[in-house]
């Protein structure tokens, strides 16, 4: 994302730091996304900075951390970091001495480890036909196969070996088929180790939280990046603190953290930021590791790029355990092993954790004591309700799911083995309810041994569940056990976007193990009775700031201290307006003055076409191009075209052109890091996509793969306002409009014109520089490298 110059500055300001002025004036990135603006805005687009080992040497860093590659030198004082700045500052290279990254800065990133799944033979694909031959730091790289396990075809099977082989090759290690899903891999192999950045291209990489590690996702050709490199970049995002208090009452678990507040901060609250949880000594012992893995993962639902959780007493405690079990069945490893008690010692004897008076773009809190068991959906994480509600309505359930790595650990079985255990008479297990199929899948084959060792897994097998091998299945859409057309499923998983688990036409709800086993057991939507509601508890407290009166209170007087001494240099300006009214009017108009934009040679000056509308906010990447699509690979351009947008509307094939411009709403792209979510709408032919917002991960894959986006939030407002739907109309999803659209990219301008003798107006965007130009006219960013390969 490109940031304006004007935002930075203010950032700038607020801080009084001469570095943050150097990166407005040099901020680079390789991801582009104009941004609607009142007056003209510009940001400086670098080279990418990483392409091959060979030619990286030259330049470590970007523009924005050097300057004459001299140390910035400051009186100021130091300022605080928080918790996200703090492990970005370990894992960012190149840095002037003395400098402290923050929020906003662009960084290169040589991040811990690098994990691929499914995607990783399309990756390789990438980093070979940049040219590249030899991985940088093999030891980096972890390559997993857990999305398609299911599929024995021979194409899926022969990119399996492809992978594998690969691995072996180059010395990556590398997980089979149905050994886990490699997110839980990354974790209980202590890839994913505290206190560093790790990184996979996979959108659920935030789950790495959950244990105080820094997980971020990547797309697959940053992937291919860091193979070829040991480097990626990253703009570290804003960054949001998430404060708990209270406790977690008996029957309440971190999916009924995780769901509520998906659904009570619905509104984009923690949209592209980074999160980090905090809470008392107490309410974070309330919080154990398995419920922070769950509430980190979904924090990717959420909207969040990351999900960071504090590196305390009870992770240290779980590190232990794992240290001590490594040790006694893997003695041979010894100081080599992953989890070791002297690597314990020493994040102990360095912790890291957020600076007194942190910097965060915005602080909401959660008061778990008021917290009962929700339910999300149907086929939304932004719509959440108490499970008595649903249970008063006794939703029929035809399927049930206890898979993914967001809750099918041992302790998530164990929860749903307890479920049927309780409701057993004179020691015979109950059977799920009639006209149910209910499917479990451990995270890993070890999650799996653990829980057949407890009898967990066997009690569900008895109740009538039907196993699945370790990996993603019915939760990416693949395999067996798929929602079909009018049913209704529930399950442990972390995503109900429609389509996504099956049919477009069946509805999905999301809900923590123990409900979706009583919800199997009992044939309808309901939970176990577990949950002791504590004494005087009427509603869910949530709220902005701490949770903490007195302190919220005490920033509130400083925010209006602030809005006074703002208000007085109002006062102040417009004083010097009226005194020295002619020199404020000059600077004024030259600010307004019209900013050309150079043109490649052949890059076309304007865009244009008719507007087609898709009227919804956060239509995800399954919308776009759905699951079962995703692995296989070699999918046509016509095919991909043809299914685009398919779990949104399937009318939208019939509807837009090639050359139309797409518009929606805000969110737009948010969910899975599938770089097919561009591709395919560039196959469908639609050049640009103009939306309120974009998701962060899909921007990104956007300028990777040549396919231009615009924010302009006001023509989706002047849309909406144009096309309301009427009282009694069913709402139109995909609609030709009849509004023609220009993009002058010279003159960074778009024109719309509301249709036949409608009005024309315009709005100012962000510049699309010369070298992202070349980027775009390249085919994208891999085809970019390439040719500076051989340049």
């Amino acid at each position: 994302m490109i940031v304006p110059v004007r935002r930075t500055l203010a950032l700038a300001a607020s801080r009084g730091s001469r570095q943050a002025l150097l990166i407005a004036r040099t901020a680079t990135t390789t991801t582009w996304r104009p941004v609607a603006a009142r007056r003209p805005v510009t940001a400086c687009f670098a080279a990418v900075p990483f392409s091959t080992a060979v030619r990286l040497c030259s330049q470590d860093a970007f523009h924005a951390q050097l300057e004459n590659g001299a140390p910035l030198k400051s009186n100021l004082p130091p300022v605080p970091q928080t918790l996200t700045e703090k492990i970005v500052q370990k894992y960012a290279v190149g840095l002037p001495a003395g400098k402290k990254v923050k929020s906003g800065d662009y960084v290169t990133l040589a991040p811990h480890h690098c994990m691929t799944h499914d995607n990783s033979w399309p990756v390789a694909l990438k980093f070979m036909s940049i040219g590249a031959s030899k991985i940088h730091n093999n030891r980096q790289i972890v390559m997993t196969l857990d999305h398609d396990v299911q599929n024995k075809s021979e194409a899926n099977l022969k990119k399996y070996r492809q992978i594998e082989e690969f691995a072996k090759k180059h010395g990556v290690d590398f997980y089979p088929a149905g050994r886990g899903i490699g997110h839980q891999i990354m974790v209980e192999e202590g890839y994913a180790w505290p206190g560093t950045v790790t990184v996979a291209s996979d959108s659920h990489s935030n789950m790495y939280g959950g244990v105080g590690c820094l997980g971020t996702p990547v797309v697959r050709t940053d992937a291919a990046s860091i193979w070829a490199t040991g480097r990626t970049w990253w703009q570290i995002p804003p960054i949001a603190k998430v404060t708990f208090t209270g406790v977690l009452p008996p029957g309440v678990t971190g999916k009924d953290v995780i769901v509520a507040l998906c659904g009570l901060f619905n509104k984009d609250d923690v949209l592209n930021h980074a999160i980090e949880f905090t809470g008392s000594e107490e309410t974070m012992r309330s919080i154990p590791i398995d419920d922070r893995l769950t509430i980190a993962n979904m924090t990717t639902e959420w909207g969040a790029l990351s999900g960071l959780f504090p590196i305390d007493s009870v992770l240290q405690s779980w590190l232990r355990a794992k240290a001590t079990t490594s040790a006694m069945l893997r003695p041979e490893l010894g100081d080599q092993a992953r989890f070791t008690h002297a690597k314990i010692d020493e994040l102990i004897n360095n912790p890291l954790t957020a600076d007194p008076g942190a910097t965060y773009a915005k602080e909401l809190y959660l008061n778990l004591s008021t917290l009962s068991p929700f339910v999300a959906g149907p086929n939304s994480v932004k719509v959440a309700t108490p499970v008595k509600d649903l249970e008063a309505q006794k939703i029929k359930l035809d399927k049930a799911y206890l898979v993914s790595c967001t809750n099918s650990r041992a302790s998530d079985i164990a929860a749903a083995a307890r479920v049927f255990r309780e409701a057993a008479k004179d020691g015979v297990i109950p059977k799920i309810a009639d006209g149910v199929k209910f499917y479990i899948a451990a995270a890993s084959l070890l999650e799996q041994q653990a829980a057949e060792e407890t009898g967990d897994w066997q009690v569900l097998l008895e109740a009538g569940a039907e196993p699945l091998p370790s990996g993603c299945g019915p939760c990416i859409g693949l395999g067996t056990g798929l929602l079909e057309p009018g049913e209704v499923g529930i399950s442990a998983s972390n995503r109900n976007f429609k389509g996504r688990m099956g049919s477009t036409e069946a509805k999905a709800y999301l809900a923590s193990p123990e409900v979706v086993a009583a919800s199997a057991l009992k044939g309808y939507i309901a939970g176990p009775g577990w949950y002791q509601k504590p004494e005087g508890v009427e509603k869910v407290i949530v709220g902005e700031g701490s949770g903490n009166f007195e302190q919220d209170k005490a920033r509130s007087i400083e925010d209006a201290l602030d809005k006074l001494v703002s208000q007085a240099d109002n006062i102040i300006a417009n004083a010097e307006k009226d005194l020295f009214g002619g020199a404020s009017d000059a600077a004024a108009a030259a600010e307004e003055e019209e900013t050309l934009t150079e043109i490649l040679p052949g890059f076309p000056e304007k865009i244009e076409g008719e507007i087609v509308f898709c009227d919804a906010d956060n239509i995800n990447t399954d919308g776009i191009y759905p699951g079962k699509y995703t692995y296989q690979d070699n999918v046509p351009p016509e095919k991909m075209a043809e299914v685009c947008m398919e779990n949104y509307d399937k009318a939208f094939r019939e509807i837009a052109r090639p050359g139309d411009i797409l518009v929606a709403g805000f969110n737009f792209g948010c969910g899975s890091s599938r770089e097919q979510a561009a591709t395919a709408i560039l196959a469908k032919k639609i050049p640009l996509v103009v939306a309120g917002s974009f998701g962060n991960i899909f921007s990104r894959n956007s300028i990777n793969n040549a396919l231009m986006g615009v924010e302009v939030p006001r023509l989706v407002k002047r849309l909406r306002e144009t096309f309301k739907t009427k009282d009694g109309e069913e709402k139109v999803l995909t609609r030709r409009t009849g509004w023609k659209l220009t993009w002058d990219v010279r003159r960074s301008k778009v024109i719309v014109t509301e249709g036949e003798g409608g009005q024309t107006w315009s709005q100012k965007v962000g510049e699309l520089p010369p070298n992202v130009q070349e980027i775009i006219a390249r085919g994208g960013l891999e085809k970019w490298v390439k040719a500076q390969i051989e340049a």
